[in-house]
Parts: structure tokens; C-alpha cells; sequence
């Protein structure tokens, strides 16, 4: 898949000390170059806004968001933001991590091994539940934004549209952008309203969904319509797309995808407990030989 290059710097050019090496990601906001800090001979991820977007205010105000909630948070299960004073311009330096997003897991092996795809989901949940308690809501979480490394441990991506929930910090900078990625929010994001921890909760829910089953609810529809059901109906039992999870399992991901937040899992803790015990039971139900390829 080809890069849509919106930056006039290219592999092999030196921003200040970082030498770029390849275009790895471009989105609508930004461009990440895998780059080597020259002072230190470690990889780096920089990731520099497009010249296009120099006047925008809310995209600029997400790109430091970004940055200030990465130097806030220190989590091995999210991207550390490094320090960079002095820099000639707007650009951010993270750790480079090695790894594969979950959205290319999940469109190579269509549904995950069902203790894979809780495991990787209890990783996820503590990663979210020190985020929360630092007072910080992701809103975006999707499988685009979870890298996966070669032990299945996790980092959480992009935190371009989170928000302070003990101020306003990062709510005054991308209130216009508060939805997220539409396949992935919450119903209360949907509707406008203001989402909390529970709203990370859904949709977390709804990549485990997706690692179970291939695909979210609703999948097929257009996504006007896929939102609109969202909100509307409860998601569909993901037994019926695959027959080997179990009663236990299927309410548990019921209750993470509960339309009212007030009736979904209140912390990211609790709905990672469940899926902890779900974990063990699947593990003793598994035949010993079956882990032989784990």
C-alpha cells in the first residue's frame, strides 16, 4: 500500500538530529517517519504535522495533545513521547516500537484463537485503566491504533483526540473532533454527548468483538447506518458468527457493549476481572495438545 506523502522532507533528510529513514504512516493530520536520533544511534518515530494543516487550530491543538499526554502518561503498554527541546520546528519524537497493528492481525487471521484475543484484550484493559487513572479518556481506540509485538504485548497508539477528565486541557483543543473514528465509538460519542472511561470501555469491547468474530456489529452496513443501529439496538450475539464462545464470554462482551453506559462495566479493571476469569475456565476447558502451537 502506497503513502500519501503531504511533507516535503523525504527519507534521508536530517531534522535536526534525527536522521529520517522511511515514511511509515500518513494520515489526514500528520506524516511518522521511522528516523535514527543521531546523538544516540537509537530508533525513533517522528511524526510531523503537514505544512497544510500550520493554520488549523484544532489540528494543531490535537497534535499537542498528543505530545502532552505522552509525556504525561509513562505506561509500557503506551507510546512514551521522548523529549525534544530546541526543535526547529512543529514535529514529535516517540519510541519506535516494533510490531504489527492489530488491524493487520485481524485482517490476516480474521478471527484470533479466543484466549489470544482475551489476552491481548487484558492488555489493553490495563494500559486503559492507568490512562483513566491519570485522569485521561483515549475516545479513539480501534485496532489501527494498537500496536502488537511479537509476545503479543501491546501499545497504545494515537492519543490525538483524548481528553483530561479533571479538566479542560485537552477538551478545549479537540472538542470538534470528540467522535473518534466512527466504526469504533461509543453510542453516547455518537449522540454527541460527553464519554468517560466507559466510553473506552465500549470500544474495546467492540475490537474483542471483532477478534472473535471478524468483524464488528453490524458489519456490511454502510457506516451511517451501522452508527445509527448502535445506538438503536443491542449488538448481535457473537456466538451466532462463531459457535465456540462461550455463554460466559458472550455476556461479558454483552455487558462491555451495553448501549447505556450506566449498565456497561464501569472501569476498564472490572471488565478486564471478568474476561480474567472467563481466561482461566477457557484455559482448563482447552485439550493439552491444543497449545502445542500457542
Amino acid at each position: 500500500m502506497s503513502l500519501l506523502i503531504t511533507t516535503s522532507l523525504r527519507s534521508g533528510d536530517l531534522l535536526d538530529h534525527y536522521r529520517l529513514e522511511r515514511l511509515v504512516a500518513s494520515g489526514g493530520m500528520a506524516s511518522v517517519f521511522r528516523a535514527t536520533d543521531t546523538k544516540t544511534g537509537r530508533p525513533v518515530a517522528v511524526k510531523i504535522p503537514h505544512p497544510d494543516k500550520a493554520g488549523n487550530g484544532p489540528v494543531l491543538g490535537r497534535f499537542h495533545s498528543e505530545i502532552e499526554i505522552g509525556r504525561k502518561l509513562n505506561h509500557p503498554g503506551l507510546v512514551k513521547v521522548l523529549p525534544n527541546d530546541g526543535a526547529s520546528q512543529r514535529y514529535a519524537v516517540m519510541e519506535w516500537v516494533e510490531g504489527r497493528l492489530l488491524r493487520e492481525i485481524i485482517d490476516e487471521q480474521w478471527n484470533l484463537p479466543i484466549e489470544r484475543a482475551i489476552r491481548i484484550t487484558l492488555s489493553i484493559c490495563d494500559a486503559l485503566e492507568y490512562v483513566h487513572a491519570h485522569g485521561v479518556v483515549h475516545r479513539d481506540l480501534k485496532p489501527e491504533n494498537v500496536m502488537v509485538d511479537a509476545e503479543d504485548n501491546i501499545k497504545i497508539l494515537d492519543f490525538g483526540i483524548a481528553r483530561e477528565t479533571r479538566g479542560n486541557l485537552w477538551n478545549r483543543a479537540v472538542r470538534q473532533e470528540a467522535m473518534g473514528s466512527p466504526g469504533y465509538a461509543s453510542p453516547e460519542q455518537i449522540k454527541g454527548k460527553r464519554s468517560d472511561a466507559r466510553g473506552d470501555v465500549y470500544s474495546l469491547a467492540l475490537m474483542l468483538f471483532e477478534m472473535l468474530t471478524g468483524e464488528v456489529p453490524f458489519s456490511g452496513l454502510d457506516p451511517l447506518t451501522a452508527m445509527n443501529l448502535r445506538v438503536l439496538v443491542d449488538a448481535p450475539s457473537p456466538c451466532e458468527i462463531n459457535p465456540a464462545i462461550s455463554p460466559r464470554l458472550q455476556s461479558i462482551v454483552h455487558c462491555a457493549l451495553a448501549r447505556d453506559p450506566a449498565k456497561r462495566y464501569a472501569s476498564a479493571r472490572k471488565f478486564a476481572s471478568d474476561l480474567s476469569a472467563t481466561l482461566a475456565e477457557e484455559h482448563r476447558a482447552q485439550p493439552l495438545e491444543s497449545f502445542a502451537n500457542f
